[in-house]
């Protein structure tokens, strides 16, 4: 039973012990209630037996749910001190970052050869969409999320904000105007840019103006679409942070949709990841990047 166990579940578990609460708990590990609700529920799944007899003021442990409590504890104790042993064991401390695929390459490649100059310390990168992203770091196969961070409660802190724009080649007739109407784009070929976090938004912008364009490329690679822009073969949304050489971007009247950026960190790891030089290197260059 106890290999079917990830360590995130016992860790809900603990603090819903700890805390006397579901709501408490959830904010101890930095989720939301009916994640972690949900969570205790696998857990209960799992073992087969009800953990808590839950009242309007608080939640009490059933019998199997003190039992299992004892080991519980047991587990969580020999899993920290096995980690601490392999931090100490190991030449290299591993820092795992989810990375959002729409940021630009060259923040990356930049802030990637920073972070591997940190001493001790290697860094895995997993590249994704939130959506892909959130669940492993929810259960601890990430330690950090470089992403949107919306109001998920384990956002730490928020690096940049920014806003989408229409990105098109700078030969393009309109590339000299800072704000266009969508209708003036309404003939003009568009990009699908398949991981934009923004695409559904984008679509129902231009669908209720009566815009339904032609789509001259679909691609899950934002380099590949600011190709496509550079060479002319049409114009797409971007968030800003992409402005480059040979890219013109006007703000697109009407959309005022705006992403926060920043990093996310498992509550399970928070001391630890937080302490990485590894990462705190990888993020100065992805803020500095932004200011300029």
């Amino acid at each position: 039973m106890a290999s079917m166990i990830e360590r995130y579940l016992i860790h809900y578990f603990l603090a819903v012990v700890d805390q006397g609460n579901f709501s408490r708990a959830a904010q101890q590990c930095r989720v939301s209630q009916p994640t972690l609700s949900v969570g205790v529920a696998k857990l209960e799944t799992i073992t087969g037996h009800m953990l808590f007899h839950r009242t309007n003021r608080r939640v009490e442990l059933t019998s199997f749910g003190a039992t299992f409590a004892v080991h519980a504890r047991r587990i969580e104790a020999e899993f920290a001190k096995a980690m601490q042993a392999m931090a100490v064991d190991q030449k290299s401390r591993l820092v795992r970052v989810g990375v959002i695929s729409t940021l630009p390459s060259a923040w990356i490649e930049a802030a990637t050869r920073e972070a591997c100059q940190a001493e001790g310390e290697k860094i895995e990168i997993v590249e994704g969409r939130m959506r892909d992203l959130l669940p492993r770091l929810e259960r601890g196969r990430i330690d950090a999320i470089v992403g949107i961070l919306g109001n998920d409660a384990r956002a730490r802190e928020t690096w940049f904000e920014e806003g989408y724009a229409l990105a098109l080649s700078d030969s393009h007739p309109l590339a000299h105007r800072r704000m266009l109407e969508p209708e003036e784009v309404a003939d003009a070929d568009m990009l699908v840019r398949r991981n934009c976090e923004a695409l559904s938004q984008v679509s129902q912008f231009f669908t209720a103006r009566g815009i339904r364009p032609f789509f001259a490329a679909r691609t899950t690679s934002d380099d590949r679409a600011i190709a496509y822009v550079r060479s002319g073969l049409g114009i797409t949304v971007m968030p800003r942070c992409h402005a480059q050489p040979g890219i013109a971007m006007p703000m697109l009247s009407g959309f005022d949709m705006r992403r926060r950026i920043g990093l996310l960190v498992d509550p399970a790891n928070a001391g630890r990841v937080e302490d990485s030089q590894c990462l705190q290197r990888f993020s100065s260059v992805i803020r500095a990047a932004a200011v300029h």
